[in-house]
């Protein structure tokens, strides 16, 4: 009963750290000013693992690969505490148990991002139903851009409702599945 409490606890302050990290990348990605409330944020809670690691670690094809780093680095963390809190640590099975930490930390960055973005596109629906011209809601807009722009394309607003942020939810919901 202790290891869950101690899970779900670990689990829940990396998923931040991790989905803090990736947003920073998407706000960096889509050029998002961090000038704002949300940008602020994002930059104090990141900048002193982020700036210690862009001296290690320099950008990739346009990429922050620092933040990505971090992000990764914190899900290493993660299924690494996880395996030696259930007790997976042997020493006969070092490499498979390596690379299934490996592959956990992936998912792990994968499933976070995918997370976020639901997370996003859900905060942008509703703040473009209810407050449209609040600084906030520019920023979300702007993240959510690239997912929503193909989907608009095929399914325009209808009476004024656009219902693409609702498709990309469920594909975004579809492809956790797989994950």
């Amino acid at each position: 009963m202790i290891e869950e409490a101690i899970s779900f606890l670990l689990s829940t302050l990396v998923g931040f750290f991790t989905a803090i990290f990736l947003l920073r990348l998407f706000m960096q990605l889509r050029r998002v000013s961090f000038a704002g409330q949300l940008g602020a944020f994002v930059m104090l809670l990141t900048d002193g693992i982020v700036k210690p690691l862009r001296r290690i670690l320099p950008p990739f094809l346009g990429l922050d690969s620092s933040c990505l780093a971090a992000a990764y680095l914190f899900q290493l963390f993660l299924a690494a505490a996880l395996m030696a809190l259930y007790g997976y640590f042997r020493l006969d099975s070092i490499e498979t148990l390596m690379i299934v930490i490996l592959k956990e930390s992936s998912l792990g960055c994968l499933r976070a991002a995918l997370h976020l973005m639901v997370g996003i596109l859900l905060i942008q629906a509703l703040l473009s139903w209810t407050n449209p011209y609040s600084s906030i809601g520019e920023t979300f807009a702007q993240l959510t851009l690239p997912v929503l722009k193909p989907i608009r394309r095929f399914i325009p607003p209808i009476a004024n409702v656009d219902l693409s942020p609702l498709i990309a939810i469920v594909f975004a919901q579809c492809a956790l599945i797989f994950v």
